[in-house]
C-alpha cells in the first residue's frame, strides 16, 4: 500500500510513556490508518507521486488531541454575537453594550455571550444595571455557563413573557421579583428558549459556513477530534455535508440529548440513532443532564448553596433519570451526564451501579460531565464502577479564585469550593479522567486546556494565585487526558491514542516538546501541522 502521507525527522512521542520512540518516520496509508514507523529512509520508500511528504525538521508528533467535551454547532452559533467575555465589572459591560447598541438598525436585535455573573458582585443578576443601555432594544445575552441568560425588557415583551412560567426542567426558571416581574434573568434552556424563538435566526448556510469555521480553527489549534455533547435542530445534518464536501476536519463522536420528560419510546428512538454517520462522525452515546449550574443556583446540591438554592434535581422525578440510564445500559448504549453537584454526581453513580446489577453488556462505557464539587466518598466509586470522569479544567483556572471571592465559590462556601474540579483526586484513585473545554463556555485551543490542568491559575494573569494547586496533573496525564483517556472514553483504545501501525493516523505536531515545556508557555506554543485521517486540515506556514 502507498502511503497517503510522510512524515519525516520527526520525534514521535508516546503518551503511555512520555518516552521518544525510537523511529523518526511515519506513513499513513489511504485507509487513513498509521501504515508504518521506521527511519526516514524506509518511510520515505512508502512515498508515490500522489503522497504528501513533510520533513517536520525535528519537530515532536503526538496522537491527535482530542476534545472530551464540546459543542461545535451551537458553539459557533452563540459565539457569534457580542463577546462579553473580556467584562469584569458592570461599567464594563455597559461600554460594551453602549458600543453595540450604536451600530443597530432600528429593531434590530443585540445579541451577546460569555458573561461572567461576577461582574454583579453581590448584587442580583439581571438586566436593571443595563436598563438605561438597552432601553427599547431587544437584547439576548448569554452568561457564560450557557444554562442562564438575561433578556431585556423589550425582548420579554416580544417574547410575551410577563411573569413566571412552569418548565418540565425542575430547575428551568423564568425569575422574577416579589411583584411577580420577570428581572430578566432567564435559567436553564427550557426558559431561555421563550426569548430565542422570536429572536432572529441565522439561515442555514450562515450556520454552516461558522460551523466550518469554528472547526478550521479548531484545527489549527491542534484538535484531531471531539466529543460533540449534543445533535440539536440540524447539527447531524450539518456534520454529514461537511464529511460529504471533505470539510470536516475533526473526527467527531456525537451524542445526542435525553431530557426530563423522554419515555421509553424517545429512548429507544435514540438507541436507534447509534452508529448512524459518515467517515468522520458518528452518533456514539447519549447526553442527559442532572443538574445545572452552581453559578446560577440550578446545581443539585446535597444542602442548599449560599442563596438557598441549588436543591432540585434537573429531572423532576431522578427516579425517572435512573430508568433512561437502566435502558440505555440494557442496550449497550454509553452515557454522558452533565452532573456538576455532589448530590448530583452521586445519583448518576447510584444509577449506573443499578444499572450495571440489572445486567446488560459488559464493557459500556457511561461518563460523568463536569464534576465540579465532590466529597472524598464519591471520589474512590468512579474506578469501582468503571465511571469515566470528563473534567474541563480552565472552568475552575477562569471562573473561580484562589481566594474564593468568585460567585461559585462565595454559593458553595469555603468547605465545598475547596474541593474544586478534584483532577488529581480522580486521578490518584484509579478513575479514567479525560480533559475538555466545554466549548463555547471556555476557549477551544488544547494546549490551553492541558496548561489550566497543570497551573490552575487564571488564563489571563498567570501571576494570580492557583485554585487547588493540589489538584494539578503532571505534564503527561494532561497529555493522556486528551490522547489516551480520550480514547478509552469512546471505546476506542485499540485504534487511536498511540502511534502505531493500524492506528488512525490522526496526529498533532508541535514545535517542541509540550511536556517539558513550562505550562505557562504552553497555550504558545506552535502547533505546526494537525492532521485528521491522514490528511493534513492544518499546516503552518513554512511547514
Amino acid at each position: 500500500m502507498r502511503a497517503r502521507l510522510v512524515l519525516l525527522s520527526a520525534r514521535l512521542l508516546d503518551p503511555a510513556t512520555g518516552l521518544f520512540l525510537p523511529q523518526t518516520a511515519l506513513a499513513a496509508g489511504e485507509d487513513g490508518r498509521i501504515l508504518a514507523l521506521g527511519d526516514d529512509r524506509e518511510v520515505r520508500a512508502l512515498a508515490g507521486p500522489a503522497t504528501t511528504v513533510v520533513d517536520v525538521k525535528g519537530a515532536v508528533v503526538s496522537p491527535g488531541l482530542t476534545d472530551g467535551h464540546l459543542h461545535p454547532v451551537s458553539g459557533a452559533e452563540l459565539t457569534h454575537g457580542l463577546d462579553l467575555s473580556g467584562c469584569t465589572d458592570l461599567d464594563g459591560v455597559r461600554r460594551e453594550l453602549a458600543g453595540r447598541v450604536r451600530s443597530l438598525a432600528p429593531g434590530e436585535w443585540l445579541s451577546g455571550w460569555g458573561l461572567d455573573p461576577n461582574v454583579f458582585g453581590d448584587g442580583p443578576v439581571g438586566t436593571a444595571p443595563f436598563e438605561s443601555v438597552l432601553e427599547g432594544i431587544p437584547a439576548f445575552l448569554l452568561l457564560f455557563d450557557a444554562h442562564s441568560a438575561l433578556a431585556s425588557r423589550r425582548a420579554l415583551e416580544l417574547a410575551g413573557v410577563d411573569g413566571p412560567r412552569t418548565f418540565g426542567q425542575a430547575s428551568a426558571e423564568v425569575v422574577c421579583d416579589a411583584d411577580g416581574r420577570p428581572t430578566g434573568l432567564l435559567q436553564e434552556d427550557a426558559a431561555c428558549e421563550l426569548v430565542e424563538r422570536v429572536a432572529p435566526r441565522p439561515t442555514r448556510e450562515q450556520r454552516r459556513q461558522r460551523l466550518a469555521a469554528a472547526l478550521r480553527a479548531m484545527a489549527a489549534a491542534g484538535l484531531t477530534g471531539g466529543h460533540a455533547m449534543d445533535a440539536n435542530g440540524e447539527s447531524l445534518e450539518l456534520y454529514a455535508e461537511l464529511d460529504a464536501a471533505g470539510e470536516l476536519p475533526l473526527r467527531l463522536r456525537v451524542a445526542p440529548w435525553c431530557q426530563p420528560g423522554t419515555d421509553a419510546d424517545g429512548v429507544r428512538a435514540l438507541i436507534g440513532q447509534q452508529g448512524t454517520g459518515g467517515a468522520l462522525w458518528r452518533v456514539a452515546g447519549v447526553k442527559l443532564f442532572m443538574d445545572g449550574t452552581i453559578d446560577n443556583g440550578t446545581a443539585w446540591l446535597e444542602r442548599p448553596d449560599g442563596h438557598g438554592e441549588s436543591t432540585r434535581a434537573f429531572w423532576p422525578d431522578p427516579a425517572a433519570y435512573t430508568e433512561a440510564i437502566g435502558q440505555l445500559h440494557r442496550a449497550g448504549v454509553p452515557t454522558a451526564t452533565h452532573a456538576i453537584g455532589d448530590a448530583a454526581v452521586r445519583h448518576v453513580l447510584d444509577s449506573v451501579e443499578k444499572a450495571r446489577a440489572g445486567g446488560g453488556p459488559a464493557g459500556v462505557r457511561h461518563r460523568v460531565e463536569h464534576i465540579e464539587t465532590v466529597p472524598d466518598d464519591t471520589l474512590r466509586r468512579f474506578a469501582a464502577l468503571g465511571v469515566i470522569a470528563s473534567m474541563q479544567p480552565t472552568h475552575c483556572c477562569d471562573f473561580t479564585r484562589a481566594d474564593h471571592t468568585d460567585n461559585w465559590s462565595r454559593r458553595l462556601g469555603e468547605e465545598r469550593a475547596s474541593r474544586a474540579w478534584r483532577c488529581r483526586d480522580l486521578w490518584d484513585s484509579g478513575a479514567t479522567v479525560v480533559l475538555g473545554s466545554d466549548w463555547p463556555i471556555a476557549p477551544f485551543p488544547p494546549l490551553g486546556v492541558m496548561a489550566g490542568a497543570r497551573h490552575r491559575r487564571p488564563s489571563r494573569n498567570l501571576t494570580l494565585a492557583p485554585h487547588g494547586p493540589e489538584q494539578a496533573l503532571t505534564a503527561l496525564e494532561a497529555l493522556r487526558g486528551m490522547t489516551t483517556a480520550a480514547a478509552f472514553a469512546e471505546g476506542a483504545e485499540h485504534e487511536a491514542g498511540r502511534l502505531a501501525p493500524g492506528f488512525r493516523a490522526d496526529l498533532t505536531v508541535f514545535a517542541a516538546d509540550p511536556l517539558t515545556t513550562p505550562a505557562e508557555e504552553l497555550p504558545d506554543l506552535p502547533v505546526l501541522l494537525t492532521v485528521s485521517d491522514g490528511r493534513p486540515t492544518h499546516r503552518a506556514d513554512g511547514v
